[in-house]
């Protein structure tokens, strides 16, 4: 099966016209930024908020770019003579056109092609890094890269496919209705939602909303085929009235499920357990620590058992797997402090687990953590929920930051957690100034907020002392 597009499919779909270029040129990848242009690429001209990206279409063309996609934008006749062996296409929408252009991608492969889709309020990154590694013992894999999740994201991410074998896409939302955009340009075989939190609740009003939100993702799934946490409220509540409705598949601990875990043995960077599928069992250690990585485990097990894998596979995946950058890095400094690198996002249910996984560290516990975003009206109440957490947890000495930060602190302490080991600080730099005065040989020190609140600086700052 050809599985490549040609300009003149590019054209046919977006209703576009040629400038420069042959209608037969096989266009075999996509870039939307210049900067990450190695060779070859099509270069996608996308329009922000402030800057239209077409206005780079030179530069990608410096950078060994075959083609550009470009809206809105003059090609002089000096430019047509300059760039006449390269592929330059005008469309009036660059987003509209990316979109289209990957479901045509999709649609070039048969709808039995596995592709599995992720999404849900928290662990959705860290769950579709271990499916990959589960799939990708026995099938050539694709998946979404750092954070392409978005209505960007996503077509990049199916215009990657090439010679695969399957995908696992990952798929974020803000709102409603944009989930739904994503599933049908994927076409997902199987649908995975992870958990229903608090995430974004500030946009949607309501838990309620964002799992409607959530099951957006079936709409491009002929098979209605979905896998779910069933230890989750919501998803247990769903379960429980569509079991016989839709296919459900279910993965759990404490409720009954499809695929489950008895004897947990967690420790900080690991958590050994038995894996229970169809009738049978193996033990699996997950070489990160927290028991919510047991979930995203089975969430993979569940996966990898579906597209039929052998458990020896599916063990063999969930052990060797790798977190995305900033979610529970690891990293030892040269004065012996320990740090925990989540900086890259934060709900309540993730500060959650985060600090419950600092919390089996025999060490010297430190927290630094900052504001949660897009919570609306539950911002107070959820914030003063990490406060009660880190009180009844064994943290040692917690550093807020941000905003809304300080009703963390507060409530910390009103839950008892002595205020001599609380501080709270308007700027990174008195953070910074207040660690490196304080910390020891042997320290354990959490960062997390969201990704808004840029503690990965704190990190490097801390790094490069």
């Amino acid at each position: 099966m050809n599985n490549k597009i040609k300009v003149n499919d590019i054209l046919k779909i977006t209703n576009g016209k040629l400038i420069t270029g042959d209608i037969n040129y096989e266009c075999e990848e996509f870039s939307k930024d210049t900067r990450e242009i190695k060779g070859g690429e099509i270069y996608i001209g996308l329009m922000g908020e402030k800057v239209n990206g077409g206005v780079f279409f030179e530069q990608a063309f410096q950078k060994g770019a075959s083609g550009v996609i470009l809206q809105n934008i003059e090609v002089n006749d000096e430019q047509k003579e300059k760039y006449r062996d390269k592929v330059i296409i005008l469309v009036n929408n660059t987003l509209d056109a990316i979109q289209k252009i990957a479901s045509f991608k999709r649609n070039l492969y048969t709808r039995e092609f596995p592709i599995v889709a992720v999404t849900g309020s928290v662990g959705k990154t860290s769950t579709k890094d271990m499916i990959y590694s589960v799939l990708n013992q026995r099938y050539k894999t694709l998946k979404t890269e750092g954070n392409y999740n978005n209505h960007i994201g996503v077509p990049l991410t199916i215009l990657k496919l090439k010679n695969h074998e399957a995908a696992v896409v990952e798929m974020g939302m803000n709102h409603l209705g944009e989930i739904s955009v994503l599933t049908n340009i994927a076409k997902p075989t199987l649908c995975v939602i992870t958990n229903i939190g608090t995430s974004h609740i500030g946009n949607l009003g309501s838990r309620e909303n964002i799992l409607k939100a959530k099951l957006e993702i079936l709409e491009g799934n002929e098979n209605k085929e979905i896998i779910v946490n069933n230890d989750n409220d919501l998803l247990h509540e769903f379960y429980n009235q569509n079991m016989n409705k839709i296919n459900i598949i279910t993965y759990g601990i404490e409720n009954k499920s499809s695929v489950y875990a008895t004897n947990i043995i967690e420790k900080a960077e690991s958590t050994k357990f038995i894996c229970h599928i169809d009738n049978k069992q193996f033990e699996v250690e997950v070489p990160v620590g927290g028991i919510h990585f047991v979930y995203n485990a089975l969430c993979a097990a569940t996966v990898g058992n579906k597209l039929g894998l052998s458990n020896k596979e599916i063990k063999r995946g969930i052990e060797s797997f790798e977190l995305t950058k900033k979610r529970m890095d690891i990293e030892i400094l040269n004065n012996g402090v320990k740090i925990i690198n989540d900086t890259y996002n934060a709900s309540f249910e993730s500060m959650k687990a985060s600090i419950q996984n600092l919390s089996k560290y025999k060490n010297r516990k430190i927290a630094v953590l900052g504001d949660m975003f897009e919570l609306g009206e539950y911002t107070k109440e959820l914030h003063e929920k990490v406060g009660i957490e880190i009180a009844k947890s064994s943290i040692d000495i917690l550093i807020c930051n941000g905003k809304n930060a300080k009703y963390i602190t507060e409530k910390a302490k009103e839950e008892g957690m002595q205020e001599k080991n609380i501080y709270y600080y308007e700027t990174k730099e008195e953070i910074i100034e207040k660690l490196n005065k304080i910390i020891k040989f042997d320290d354990v020190i959490l960062f997390k907020a969201s990704n808004g609140m840029k503690f990965y600086e704190l990190v490097e700052k801390l790094k490069s002392k």
